[in-house]
């Protein structure tokens, strides 16, 4: 039941006491100020590791060569591993089952792109249909590389949307012939790729194209899988870890490298990677909470230290109600009432001033690893709840031991 004469009364206290009010609410406000802007921010911490990840296939394991570092059976180290089109067949019979999408590269890194007067230096990279889904790479206009294009070998490109830009400007570059080292190309799409200009500076032609027209045999430059996900987090991550082991193996196996030799033979599995990383953003949260929900502690303790004081200093008054009949409960809720409205009061202010701060400085941080820090709402409120039940522990004490008062002994405090 709403007690107008108690809020008054507590209004009151207040109002007789604004440095010690002020100062009580000051440590609560910063408490939870603090909690907001570290989860705030470690949600930021977490959407923009997410999103680095999001620029290629997470569940990836891709595969490269270099040079022998350790001779083995009678071959001398100095050997560079070169990946023909056989060992990406033998990779792909062995795990095809498990395997979601494959390919298979040969490269150029600094070809000459040129489109009427304009020229550019842009990666060449002769690829398989499938790559489009394991670079994440969209494709705004046209289409990406097909089977037939492989089958037949055709002079077909599928161009960044930065190269777009670059060579044609505003003109429509589908079904226009691009110059790669002085040969004919057709485009036929253009793509975005999230990990942006970068990524978007390139352009991709049938693989078998590109060993054709550089000479290339049946060379590739290195190769990609994405492993079908399981159900289970950690089960995936085991399963892609045992494939990558896996195929490391063959690979060194079919190129005779030493199964220790790190350098010559290198698979990298983004799965696994990916675990590393969350389980660290999960510890950085932790910690996140616990300083923040530290500091909210040290200010409730305040709280709670302010309210025996006042206790203290309203000894007789309290003696003096009871004296007149007033009920242990009636002097345990005055005293709770004022210890949760100072918390509510001011950590809700602290929590809006939080929430408000991020949403006008959040979207003005321009970092790779820290994207839209935010609290999500539903932790809001749950912190709200908590507020609540930290403000009535920290008027329960003094307002049991102002309950306990004994008339008497309260009438001859001084």
């Amino acid at each position: 039941m709403f007690d107008i004469e108690r809020w008054q009364e507590i209004f009151e206290t207040l109002r007789k006491n604004k440095l010690r009010t002020f100062l009580t609410g000051l440590s609560v406000f910063i408490g939870i100020f603090i909690l907001v802007m570290l989860l705030g921010f470690s949600t930021g911490i977490s959407n923009g590791v997410r999103s680095q990840f999001e620029q290629d296939a997470t569940n990836r394991i891709s595969v490269w060569t270099g040079v022998t570092t350790k001779g083995y059976k009678g071959l001398n180290p100095g050997r560079y591993v070169q990946l023909k089109n056989s060992s990406f067949e033998a990779v792909q019979n062995k795990y095809d089952d498990l395997l979601e999408y494959r390919t298979k590269d040969y490269m150029i890194w600094g070809g000459t792109v040129t489109y009427k007067n304009e020229t550019g230096n842009f990666r060449i990279r002769g690829t398989l249909p499938d790559n489009q889904f394991i670079e994440n790479a969209d494709i705004g206009s046209g289409r990406f590389v097909s089977q037939s294009d492989l089958q037949n070998n055709k002079k077909v490109a599928v161009i960044g949307n930065k190269m777009k830009k670059d060579l044609f400007k505003d003109e429509d570059p589908i079904d226009k012939n691009i110059q790669i080292f002085g040969m004919n190309f057709k485009v036929i799409g253009v793509f975005y790729d999230p990990g942006g200009d970068r990524e978007e500076s390139q352009v991709y032609i049938p693989v078998t194209t590109a060993q054709q027209v550089f000479n290339a045999g049946d060379n590739i430059r290195n190769m990609a899988f994405t492993v079908k996900m399981a159900n289970n987090f950690d089960q995936a991550v085991a399963q892609s870890t045992a494939i990558a082991e896996g195929i490391e193996a063959q690979i060194k196996e079919i190129h005779t490298v030493a199964p220790d030799d790190q350098s010559a033979v290198r698979v990298n599995n983004t799965l696994e990677e990916a675990k590393k990383i969350y389980s660290l953003i999960a510890t950085i949260q932790a910690v996140f909470w616990f300083v923040g929900i530290g500091t909210i502690i040290a200010g409730i303790v305040g709280v709670g230290n302010i309210m025996l004081i006042v206790v203290k200093e309203r000894t007789k008054e309290i003696g003096i109600r009871k004296a007149l009949g007033a009920l242990p409960m009636s002097i345990v809720g005055m005293i709770l009432q004022e210890a949760v409205f100072v918390t509510m009061f001011a950590g809700l202010f602290g929590l809006i001033f939080g929430l408000g701060l991020l949403e006008l400085v959040g979207p003005q941080i321009e970092s790779d690893f820290i994207k839209y820090p935010q609290v999500n709402f539903n932790i809001a409120l749950t912190t709200v709840f908590l507020l609540v039940i930290a403000g009535a522990l920290a008027g329960f004490i003094p307002a049991y031991r102002a309950a306990k008062i004994k008339p008497i002994v309260a009438l001859r405090d001084e």
